[in-house]
C-alpha cells in the first residue's frame, strides 16, 4: 500500500478529508486499473484535503485506513460482462450493492465493507467501476480499450470531488 497524503487536515473545519483509493492487482493487466490511476493523479496536484491511496488488492488490511475518512472514492475493476473500459459510477451502500463480481479481490473488498457498516463506521463510498476482461495470464499492460478510458475515469474522480464538497449525490448510474 503507498499513501500519498497532501493535506490531510484541511484548512475550512467544514471540508471533510476524502480519500481516492485505488484497488487492483498489477500484474494482471486491466484488473490493475485502479492502481493504475491513483499513480496518475499522485503525479496531479490534488484539491485540498484530498489523499490518494494504491490500496492493492484492498481488503481488510484497509479497514482501519478507511476508517479516518467519511468520503472515499473507490476506483476498481469490475468483472461485469459490460463492453471493456465501461464506466460506471455508482453509490453503494452495502456489500450487495457492488457489481456482483467486483474484479479478482471480490472477497476482501466486500468482506472490508461488511465489517465497516457491523462497526458503523463506514464512509460514503462513491464506486467507480470499470468494465474489463477476465484476464488469467500475467502482465502488467493495459488494454488499449483501458487506457482510453484513463482521462474520462480521472474528470469523473475530480467532477465526484466536486460533488461531494457541494453536497450533491447523484442518483446510481448502473
Amino acid at each position: 500500500m503507498k499513501r500519498n497524503e497532501n493535506n490531510t487536515q484541511p484548512s475550512a473545519p467544514d471540508l471533510e478529508p476524502i480519500l481516492v483509493l485505488g484497488i487492483g492487482n498489477l500484474v494482471l493487466n486491466d484488473e490493475g486499473i485502479g492502481i493504475h490511476v491513483v499513480h496518475t493523479l499522485s503525479q496531479m496536484e490534488m484539491p485540498r484535503g484530498v489523499d490518494v491511496l494504491d490500496g492493492g488488492t484492498g481488503g481488510l488490511a484497509l479497514l482501519e485506513t478507511l476508517q479516518h475518512y467519511p468520503r472515499v472514492i473507490l476506483v476498481d475493476a469490475a468483472l461485469d460482462n459490460r463492453p471493456v473500459g465501461t464506466i460506471r459510477r455508482l453509490s453503494p451502500r452495502y456489500s450487495r450493492d457492488y457489481p456482483p463480481r467486483l474484479s479478482a479481490h471480490e472477497i476482501g473488498l466486500k468482506d472490508m465493507i461488511d465489517a465497516m457498516l457491523l462497526l458503523g463506521q463506514a464512509p460514503q463510498i462513491e464506486l467507480l467501476a470499470v468494465s474489463v476482461r477476465n484476464y488469467h495470464r500475467l502482465g502488467m499492460h493495459l488494454s488499449p480499450e483501458i487506457r482510453r478510458a484513463i482521462p474520462q475515469i480521472l474528470q469523473l474522480v475530480f467532477e465526484i470531488i466536486k460533488d461531494l464538497r457541494h453536497g450533491r449525490y447523484p442518483i446510481s448510474l448502473g
